[in-house]
């Protein structure tokens, strides 16, 4: 990738986009393009597999747990490679640029899968090119998505009063493009067929990295590599050490590619990375810490384990609890009838009515000595999530003549798991910065993203649970099936609150272990 000449200027003299400097528009415009592409397809994955390829409920599930878990574990890696070597710009391309062959490759769904003598009868072709989509997706985001917010940080000086009121605008789009996609792309694929809706997603990648191409120079230099020589010096393989980067990023878009295909690999994976993450984390808070320190790491220790209770709770959005919107919901809303992918709007749809309240009523509450510590929160959030597949139980109860649940339980479902995210989601990354010692705040925060994609591999094990068996794709029977999700969802529901109540009864003693830290 040629190294392009971008002039430094100081980006506080730059009040080009309604005060802010004009770069956080192009970030804007690409990480809400990025959203779009990355959620468009997400909530129609499983649905894809299961009613287009035939794939069972199990295998389905697998696919999209080794997706997510490795999407979620990539940006640990390619931050790295940013800070150290290609700088935020040259990795934010490459990302993108993996990103629009992974989402437009997904619009290639080939001969749809059929059952002829017992055997179901897939076009392999296709699904080859189907899981390279999905390879070529996990490390452009692994590129992309860490580097864009690191972008944003940089437009600003470290007292720049405008650098909070510009991350609240960059986290607006991703949540606009989120929104936006799930209802677009997921209306697309469900009514016209699958490869407009994967299609749409890929144009929308474009879109954004057309966007970042052209607005370069409003980023003032700001995303360029730290030392432009060191990409330019020989690799062990003979060529510069940026194209080495590049081609390690591709090779890894061949492992990833294989990974993806074989059950069970990247659950090895994570179980090896999470076990040694514990144990070097035992070793240093053993040995290199003092007992304030100590204190304080073995409860961030504990918060980051806690996560994994709460995303593989909230992240059966895309497995279960889609599942459950198409085959025993009645999906009409307010009049229209919703895609099941669609439901999935509703946590974007309510982050932006209920996050401004939430950031008011936690300063309120700080002002009056009241505001919930940390692990309160988590304990908060944690309950909500299990609350929330309560609802749906309990709207289970009462199905319609057809057997069908009314949507208003899903959307009561999706607004507690919402809820129960902001107590404990923007909490999380302040918690890692504070209780963590200064000089492994960077190791802390990648076991907290490895925390979230073995949450990701927890989570469709769970909804493994509930796996029905289907006919071309649909439940024979819907009192079976829907037997079958409410068992899930009672246990869903006693985990969460039960994992709430043990953080409740510990946060006495995490409060005194933090040292004054809220």
């Amino acid at each position: 990738m040629a190294t392009v000449s971008i002039p430094y200027t100081d980006p506080a003299t730059d009040t080009g986009f309604f005060g802010h400097p004009r770069g956080l528009l192009i970030c804007f415009t690409t990480e809400l393009w990025e959203r779009f592409s990355f959620y468009g397809m997400k909530y129609l994955l499983l649905l894809y597999l299961t009613k287009y390829h035939l794939f069972t409920d199990s295998s389905g599930l697998e696919v999209l747990g080794s997706y997510a878990a490795l999407v979620y574990a990539m940006p640990v890696i390619g931050g790295l490679l940013a800070d150290r070597y290609l700088g935020m710009r040259k990795a934010v391309v490459f990302g993108g640029i993996l990103l629009v062959l992974g989402h437009l490759g997904m619009a290639l769904e080939g001969e749809q899968a059929r059952s002829e003598g017992g055997q179901i009868l897939r076009d392999e072709s296709a699904l080859q090119v189907f899981y390279l989509s999905l390879a070529l997706i996990v490390i452009g985001v692994g590129f992309l998505k860490p580097n864009i917010s690191t972008i944003v940080g940089r437009l600003y000086g470290q007292d720049d009063p405008r650098r909070d009121s510009g991350f609240t605008i960059f986290y607006m789009g991703i949540n606009l493009g989120a929104f936006s996609a799930t209802l677009l792309c997921g209306y697309l694929g469900e009514t016209f067929g699958w490869r407009y809706g994967f299609g749409l997603a890929g144009v929308g990648m474009l879109v954004g990295l057309t966007s970042f191409l052209a607005g370069q120079r409003h980023l003032h230099g700001q995303a360029e590599p730290h030392d432009p020589d060191l990409l330019r010096q020989k690799s062990p393989l003979g060529i510069s050490k940026e194209l080495t980067i590049y081609l390690c990023g591709l090779l890894g878009v061949v492992a990833a590619w294989q990974m993806l295909q074989f059950h069970g690999a990247v659950g090895h994976l994570l179980h090896i990375m999470s076990v040694a993450v514990l144990l070097g984390l035992g070793w240093f808070i053993t040995v290199k810490c003092n007992a304030v320190e100590r204190s304080r790491m073995i409860v961030l220790v504990i918060l980051t384990m806690s996560t994994v209770v709460f995303w593989a709770l909230f992240e059966q959005s895309a497995a279960s609890m889609t599942l459950f919107a198409d085959r025993v919901m009645d999906r009409t809303l307010l009049g229209f009838e919703l895609t099941a992918s669609q439901f999935g709007a509703m946590n974007s749809f309510f982050i932006f009515l209920f996050a401004p309240l939430f950031a008011w009523l936690w300063t309120v509450l700080g002002r009056r000595g009241l505001e919930p510590s940390t692990p309160m929160k988590f304990s908060l959030g944690i309950a909500q999530a299990g609350l929330g597949f309560g609802a749906l139980v309990y709207g289970a109860a009462s199905p319609n003549e057809a057997g069908l649940v009314a949507a208003y339980w899903m959307v009561l479902a999706y607004l507690l798991h919402t809820t129960g995210e902001l107590c404990l989601s923007p909490v999380g990354l302040s918690a890692v910065t504070k209780l963590a010692v200064p000089g492994v705040v960077g190791v802390m925060m990648g076991a907290w993203f490895l925390a979230t994609a073995y949450s990701e591999f927890v989570a469709v094990q769970l909804a493994k649970l509930a796996a029905i068996d289907t006919l071309d794709g649909a439940v024979a029977d819907i009192s079976i099936a829907l037997a079958s999700y409410t068992q899930l969802f009672t246990d869903l529901c006693y985990t969460g609150l039960a994992c709430a109540a043990l953080l409740v009864l510990a946060t006495p003693v995490l409060k005194r272990m933090m040292h004054g830290i809220h």
